[in-house]
């Protein structure tokens, strides 16, 4: 079994994080009197801040052992889940689509479906939100649990318990803004704890040309080293055995905007911006860091594969891809430095769980319990909700990481989820945000269907029904059946109702004015300073996602 071999310095240092941490939740606490300042952290935090928090909040456990995981199980074709499935994204986030949710004053994702369609779509929404929470909640739940096997020798059960209990007083006490402060904190610790973990790792085989020729004697084969090898239509030899369609329309397309423009887990973070340039600026501050989490996560990865006996192979006792983080930090890393790596692999455990459980907390209270379940009570009222919520949030994420315990590669479990949940929901954002036409029914209809279709994908695949190259692969076409079954639908249903009155569509669908006379487009105001100009910072993003692509394909 895997264990960490900690001293007191490591314990010291890692009882000084948690203490810290703590500090924070307790001093944030101090600022709380309303319910905003729980749920929405008063919506006045610079662009740095919450672009930083931004980050962090993807960053979680889930992010760092499953994407060393996929470092191992596919090679260097993982970056797709960056340059391909994230930045494009967050470019399109923050140059199109923040300016329609800040302008629409709107305290929650969902809540912009009850202005733009009806309340059947918008409780629709908030349910399927609120339950991929507590799903990927227990994900990072069950992630930090195998770090506490690691380190303490805990049972998993027993780590998942303690893991909840330090979530719900973290979050309990300040809410979105001990979240956000912890996370800006947490961002730092995670890179001190792997950055070195990355250049020992490499130094450890003898280098990267090394490492190169060990992975292409591997399992993965010389398209182990490529993100593009190997993905031609009808001639898929890559690892992760899809072909470059299914990779840009699967994951560029469908699965990456689905999660990073709908996911209020992120968007929360860019909607507690203090102005709409900080709001817009949020997910392209982000993208650059982004950019280069690569080196630290799938490195480790492929350095696990070719170092460690059997790795991956369950069948002859080896580890499982999940433990490639923690058991080369145990095999390399001496006292000291090892503190700092565990340490970021809790403050990454926190930052993952922190944003779900802040997210589903503000969705619960303002999208189900205000509107529909608990009308006109006091603001002492939903802030005492927001707290109950939580604390029911981290409960029964408690039994959802169960569920991930039962997948080798926690990140493919993650994806699906995303395909089955946020796919649909980008599809609906779409259509309602460009096409006049679209009725609330539509939406909601198409929204239910996109969903049920991502789920039989998955079903039928667990069964053998469907049979794909990787689970990868699976989890493109859960999102391409999930997107364009909602699409079909919506179409559909819209146009055999009535349009939606122009006054519903004033100010929150492109081209249509709102009362103040103002046309939401996507042209963006001058900023006085280049730095500051969402064109440009979303522009040389990508840039350097295309050089790095080219580099590496």
């Amino acid at each position: 079994m895997l264990r960490l071999d900690l001293g007191w310095l490591d314990y010291t240092l890692l009882a000084v994080y948690f203490v810290v941490v703590l500090g924070i939740g307790v001093v944030a606490r101090r600022a709380v009197g309303t319910s905003a300042d729980f749920l929405l952290a008063g919506r006045s935090l610079p662009a740095w801040v919450t672009g930083l928090a931004f980050v962090a909040a993807n960053l979680g456990a889930t992010e760092i052992i499953g994407m060393a995981a996929n470092g191992a199980q596919y090679g260097v074709a993982t970056v797709h889940y960056y340059w391909i499935g994230a930045i494009p994204a967050m470019v399109f986030l923050g140059i199109v689509m923040m300016p329609f949710y800040y302008r629409s004053k709107v305290r929650s994702v969902p809540e912009f479906l009850k202005l733009r369609y009806n309340n059947q779509t918008h409780v629709l929404n908030a349910v399927v939100f609120a339950v991929a929470s507590v799903l990927i909640a227990g994900v990072n739940l069950y992630a930090l649990a195998i770090v506490l096997q690691a380190l303490l020798g805990w049972p998993l059960w027993a780590g998942i318990l303690a893991s909840a209990a330090v979530v719900l007083i973290y979050i309990g006490a300040g809410g979105l803004g001990s979240a956000i402060y912890g996370e800006v904190l947490q961002f730092f610790i995670i890179l001190a704890g792997l950055i070195p973990l990355a250049i020992v790792a490499v130094r450890s085989v003898g280098g990267f040309g090394e490492l190169g020729r060990r992975v292409e004697a591997s399992a993965l084969g010389p398209n182990g080293l490529h993100a593009w090898s190997g993905t031609g239509v009808g001639d898929v030899s890559n690892p992760i055995g899809a072909n470059w369609i299914g990779i840009v329309l699967g994951l560029g397309f469908v699965l990456s905007f689905g999660y990073w423009t709908t996911n209020f887990a992120e968007i929360q973070r860019a909607l507690s911006a203090k102005d709409r340039s900080a709001s817009q600026r949020t997910p392209l501050i982000a993208a650059f860091p982004k950019i280069f989490i690569p080196a630290v996560t799938i490195i480790p990865g492929l350095v696990a594969l070719v170092a460690i006996p059997n790795f991956g192979n369950d069948d002859t006792g080896g580890l499982e891809y999940n433990d490639a983080i923690p058991a080369l930090m145990g095999q390399l890393l001496p006292q000291g430095v090892l503190g700092v790596a565990v340490t970021g692999l809790f403050a990454s455990f926190m930052a993952g769980v922190a944003a779900n459980v802040s997210s589903l907390n503000t969705v619960v209270t303002y999208d189900l319990v205000q509107p529909y379940l608990a009308r006109g009570r006091s603001d002492a009222y939903y802030l005492r909700m927001g707290r109950v919520v939580t604390a029911g949030g981290v409960l029964i994420a408690v039994g959802t990481a169960f569920l991930a315990a039962g997948f080798n590669n926690i990140m493919t479990y993650l994806q699906s989820l995303f395909g089955i949940f946020n796919a649909p929901i980008f599809a609906t954002f779409i259509l309602g945000m460009f096409w006049k036409r679209t009725t609330g029914w539509g939406g909601f209809w198409g929204l239910l269907s996109g969903v049920v279709a991502g789920t039989a994908v998955f079903v039928l695949s667990k069964a053998g029904v469907l049979t794909f190259g990787s689970d990868i692969e699976v989890t493109f076409y859960q999102a391409g059946a999930a997107f364009f079954v909602d699409v079909i639908v919506t179409v559909l249903v819209s146009l055999f109702g009535r349009a939606p009155a122009r006054e519903r569509l004033a100010g929150i669908v492109y081209g249509v004015a709102g009362a103040d006379g103002v046309v939401p487009t996507i042209k963006q105001p001058r900023e006085a300073v280049w730095w500051r100009r969402p064109i440009l910072l979303g522009g040389l993003a990508l840039a350097l996602t295309v050089v790095l692509n080219i580099l590496f394909a």
